[in-house]
């Protein structure tokens, strides 16, 4: 299967300030395949030590963080040689092992020319607890679902895919009513590895669902297993309300929605739970459209994306017809789906996302990114029904501004707005 970050390692392997690389992501988006894939292709051979069922890896740490020490360990648990240089080490769920990733330090400083890589599938909560973390010490590579154009190489379309990288929409434009008709079937299976793997070699949306409802099952288990009851139910709740936060025609996010009389109070750390582990993105309004967009933030008000439109349709109980497209299906499911959709892409790209409204929310624009020194206006349409009014009343008021549409459209470029069709999100920026 095919991953662009696997680009990102090789890069990191040849790097001549190389350092431990940590890879972040949720449970369950290919973090160990990518490491293991890689270091397979990649390396001469791999040490892999799963450091929650290695009960080994729980005591290794906490004598010393002597490198030959450490290195004699890895060997004796995997039965493996270690050789600098030619040995990829990967010590996946490292959160689970004592003073594990503060031992990243010292290979960084004292072994550089042994190659470590690690995960942990709530590493990002760890993070964020972590006093000793190696602050300056490791690299950091975030892992993301499937974006579209790497569901379609899984699904064998590899040419569509080229061709969408390509950004030649003259060459592109014969091929959007496929190229639509795909983006239906990524809405219903998202870009889960699993799932998508599977949805390749079957093409069984029962199957799907059934593999969907496990992860968002494994979730709600690691929400039970490391937080406290109430925690964890609250986060529960923050988590099962997204779909109905995400279909009303504004989308910020509302704590009474959540249940009657919830307070931001009582939910803050929920929501910063979900964060950290990768499961929800959180876009914060701007209250100004300027460059720097950063200082105009407000964090009192932002909307929480899942990190899978598929899981999302899951949530929501979607009927598998989607994949043939919209027909009898409410316009704010879609209006849901397509932003949503939306949000996956460009923060899988590395984007940092934010939207803008005015003070008493009548007028509002989707996403709003910063690119050096432009900034970019997003809408997002889920049909052929493209008017937006907050964008050309924005474009209007200056003619050296620029803004960017998605919709079911044909690619069309303006004087100030380019429409792009929604299977090209992420592409124009």
């Amino acid at each position: 299967m095919y991953r662009s970050a696997y680009n990102s390692l090789k890069e990191w392997k040849m790097s001549a300030d190389r350092k431990p690389m940590i890879l972040l992501g949720a449970r369950q988006v290919g973090k160990t395949w990518l490491m293991t894939e890689f270091g397979r292709n990649e390396y001469r051979n791999v040490v892999y030590i799963n450091c929650d069922t290695e009960p080994m890896m729980r005591k290794l740490f906490l004598a010393d963080y002597d490198i030959n020490r450490l290195l004699l360990g890895f060997q004796a648990i995997t039965g493996e040689s270690i050789d600098e240089g030619e040995t990829l080490i990967i010590l996946d769920e490292i959160q689970e092992a004592p003073r594990g990733l503060h031992s990243l330090k010292y290979f960084c400083e004292s072994a550089p020319g042994y190659h470590i890589m690690a995960a942990g599938s709530l590493l990002g909560i760890t993070l964020t607890q972590q006093e000793s973390f190696p602050v300056g010490k490791v690299d950091m590579l975030r892992i993301y679902p499937l974006t579209y154009i790497e569901f379609l190489r899984a699904m064998g379309h590899s040419a569509l895919a080229d061709m969408l990288e390509s950004g030649d929409f003259t060459l592109i434009e014969p091929f959007s009513e496929r190229l639509t008709q795909l983006l239906y079937e990524y809405y219903y299976v998202g870009g889960m590895p699993e799932v998508v793997k599977s949805f390749a070699e079957k093409k069984d949306l029962n199957r799907v669902r059934y593999l969907q409802n496990l992860i968002l099952d494994a979730y709600r288990d690691d929400i039970s297993k490391h937080t406290s009851k109430v925690e964890s139910v609250r986060i529960g709740q923050v988590l099962e309300s997204l779909p109905a936060q995400l279909a009303k025609e504004n989308k910020k996010f509302i704590y009474g929605a959540i249940k009657p009389g919830a307070r931001a109070s009582a939910f803050e750390l929920a929501i910063r739970w979900l964060i950290d582990a990768g499961l929800i993105y959180r876009v914060n309004r701007v209250n100004q459209l300027a460059v720097p967009v950063k200082i105009y933030e407000d964090v009192s008000a932002f909307k929480l994306f899942l990190l899978d439109v598929g899981l999302l349709g899951c949530m929501a109980d979607v009927p598998a017809s989607m994949v043939m497209g919209f027909d009898g299906l409410s316009p704010e499911f879609r209006g849901m789906i397509a932003e949503e959709y939306v949000a996956q892409q460009l923060a899988s790209r590395g984007y940092k996302i934010y939207y803008w409204s005015n003070d008493n929310s009548t007028s509002e624009l989707d996403f709003i990114v910063q690119k050096d020194s432009m900034l970019l206006p997003i809408e997002v349409k889920s049909s052929t029904n493209v008017r937006a009014k907050s964008l050309s009343a924005y474009l209007k008021a200056d003619p050296s501004r620029r803004g960017i549409r998605y919709s079911l459209m044909p690619y069309r470029g303006q004087e100030q707005m380019t429409n792009y069709p929604l299977f090209a999100a992420g592409i124009g920026l």
